[in-house]
């Protein structure tokens, strides 16, 4: 029998081992011959438009999905090598040289890399059209777009997956050298033997993990200061380092507490569950550590991604709640809104007349008065009119409008010492105004400038007769529009950029949303493929490693059947022990990233807790069918030990 006859045969007997790795390999080579194909389309790159650098959106995506699929190719890798070890062995007992080993295994596995390239490219050419039109769909495009099979997206795949072809050969090579034959036929029986703990040195690294973790929890919860970024890597790191000691140390030294407490007598449902991993704790400590951080990290992407993009429209209104708003422009307001009429376009129209100083915030409370800042005084009585909800304050009151009020630190109003004072100068005298609330949102598009204060029609007329001559005084005349039909706000838009000159800054809403929506559907886009790709990857790999656990259990199925057990009795100790593989590290990483979620939620304005809960709900949904496919596998294992 020839080499290249006994890789053939080894395939076959393998298939069943390889069949997930293989999906695997084939589904990333997919997606990323996919992310080229619209790197490198023109026609994509050319809809697309200069507001987004989508080539370079997609070169950093590419390399991020490249280092996953690398991560993942070599560490399922060892997993195999580790279960072929013995397979290894026999090779070298029967006259194979360590050379013809390595030969062997790297011929399999260019095989094998070969397939998955050719199979990934033809599916990914297949589906790039269904990715391309998912894409415009997010970035919110209309109409047809062709796409082409790409001769370069192609030839940089096989470029690509070939260096991990050579890398994973490489490993194949290392190790068939640097391995005895005891090495190689001892290699599955290797396992941790549970020792009994220091007490109180594991009970105080187990508190101290756990310690850490709410830290890190507690912390990103007010980390938004001068030391963001400090407070950014105190936060990872405490919370890496405590969920490394709570796999390593806490579980375990609780694992051994319950044990100690049935003095040894686990009873059938624990032998199966708690037994093994408590054998394999400190192996699998690393990698559930790597799991449950780069969960938690990959959900905080999709998670935030969706939010952002979910809440695109509501931001933007928020932000602007005017379509339109021409600032001391009334000659251009007029045309503008003849424009419109003759247009056919329906709006609403209102003028609102303010006046804009310069002006502190001052505390009672005897603490430092605020730098000032230019102040935007705004009749409530004519914002009324306009459309917004406001109160009107009595005569000689304000109440501040500042939707991005939580970018500042402050989280909310009850902790920011209200009432205050609004201190006016004017040739040596000082005006006050009380300051009593604050609402976070805005009444005035924010590209106007000034803090929005709102106050009554009378209170403005005021400072309109009491102020000229004051530092930044400005009465300002602000001329809003509305436009209720989404497709004739887009017309509207047209017309309004010719008002606006390049160096003036006053979005309107329709841009802005359109601009918001393209760089958010693209984040949005990558982030789901590559959190799909790192799902995939992570899944495969806690698969393959209970693969290899279930063929090193067979012998202890065996003799549970010889003493009366059947697989049902049998099969509920693994399924409570796959509920701890796969739910905890999912747990702990959705914990995670629950509060990761809620510290970055300062950069919306709008509630994210719907879009975060459903982003995280497909994840968990999407991870737990390689647990159901891993209690599949270990079905028929125990059913094949029961004859």
């Amino acid at each position: 029998m020839t080499l290249f006859e006994l890789v053939i045969r080894s395939i076959r007997k393998n298939i069943k081992h390889y069949y997930l790795y293989f999906f695997a390999l084939i589904f990333s080579m997919s997606l990323y011959f996919v992310f080229a194909t619209l790197q490198h389309d023109s026609s994509v790159v050319e809809r697309m438009g200069s507001d987004v650098n989508f080539a370079t959106s997609f070169r950093v995506a590419g390399i991020l999905l490249l280092v996953i699929v690398a991560v993942f190719t070599v560490y399922a890798n060892s997993i195999f090598l580790k279960r072929r070890s013995k397979e290894i062995g026999l090779y070298q007992l029967i006259g194979l040289s360590k050379m013809g080993v390595a030969r062997f295994l790297i011929i399999e596995n260019m095989l094998l890399g070969l397939g998955a390239l050719l199979l990934g490219i033809g599916c990914g050419a297949l589906v790039s059209r269904l990715f391309l039109l998912i894409l415009m769909k997010l970035l919110g495009f209309e109409g047809i777009v062709g796409i082409a099979f790409s001769a370069t997206a192609a030839l940089q795949t096989v470029i690509v997956f070939a260096a991990l072809i050579i890398f994973t050969s490489v490993q194949m090579t290392l190790t068939v050298y640097r391995s005895t034959l005891l090495e190689l036929f001892n290699a599955e029986r290797q396992g941790d033997h549970p020792k009994k703990p220091k007490t109180i040195a594991a009970a105080f690294l187990a508190l101290l993990g756990i310690a850490l973790i709410i830290y890190g929890y507690d912390l990103s919860g007010h980390m938004v200061n001068d030391m963001l970024f400090f407070n950014m890597l105190l936060v990872l790191l405490s919370t890496i380092l405590g969920t490394y000691l709570l796999f390593r140390v806490t579980i375990g030294w609780l694992f051994y507490q319950f044990r100690k407490r049935k003095d040894g007598h686990l009873g059938l449902l624990n032998s199966l569950s708690l037994a093994p991993l408590m054998h394999r704790m400190k192996a699998n400590a690393n990698s559930l550590t790597l799991i449950t951080v780069l969960s938690a990290m990959t959900l905080t992407m999709v998670a935030l991604a969706y939010s952002l993009y979910f809440s695109a429209e509501s931001d933007t209104r928020i932000s602007l709640p005017y379509d339109f708003v021409f600032e001391n422009k009334e000659k251009d307001a007029k045309s503008f809104g003849a424009e419109l009429e003759k247009a056919g376009i329906r709006f609403d129209y209102q003028p609102v007349e303010a006046v804009r100083l310069k002006g502190r915030i001052s505390d009672p409370k005897g603490k430092a008065e605020e730098s000032a800042q230019g102040m935007l005084f705004l009749p409530a009585e004519q914002l009324q009119k306009a459309g917004m909800k406001v109160k009107v304050p009595p005569k000689g009151e304000a109440v501040l409008y500042d939707a991005r009020v939580n970018l500042e630190g402050k989280k909310d109003k009850e902790g920011m010492g209200f009432p205050k004072e609004i201190v006016l100068g004017k040739n040596g005298e000082t005006e006050k105004l009380r300051l009593t609330d604050l609402v976070i949102q805005y009444v005035m598009n924010y590209s106007v400038y000034g803090a929005q204060l709102v106050t009554s029609e009378a209170t403005v007329q005021e400072l309109e007769k009491s102020m000229p001559g004051s530092p930044g005084y400005e009465k300002v005349r602000l001329d809003t529009y509305q436009v209720p039909s989404k497709a004739e706000r887009a017309k509207a838009s047209a017309l309004y950029a010719k008002y606006v000159s390049e160096d003036d800054f006053e979005p309107d809403f329709h841009s802005q949303y359109e601009a918001a929506l393209h760089s958010l559907g693209l984040m949005m886009f990558i982030s789901a493929f590559l959190g799909l790709v790192f799902l995939i990857s992570t899944g495969s790999i806690l698969y393959f490693k209970q693969m290899t656990e279930a063929e090193q259990e067979k012998r202890s199925f065996k003799t549970l059947r010889q003493l009366g057990f059947d697989e049902k009795d049998i099969m509920k100790g693994i399924v409570r022990k796959q509920l701890f593989v796969f739910a905890i590290p999912l747990l702990i990483g959705i914990l995670h990233s629950v509060f990761a979620v809620k510290a970055a939620s300062i950069l919306v304005l709008s509630d994210i807790t719907v879009p975060s809960v459903i982003a995280m709900g497909l994840y968990a949904l999407i991870y737990f069918v390689f647990a159901v496919l891993t209690i599949g596998y270990y079905r028929k294992i125990v059913k094949n030990a029961m004859f």
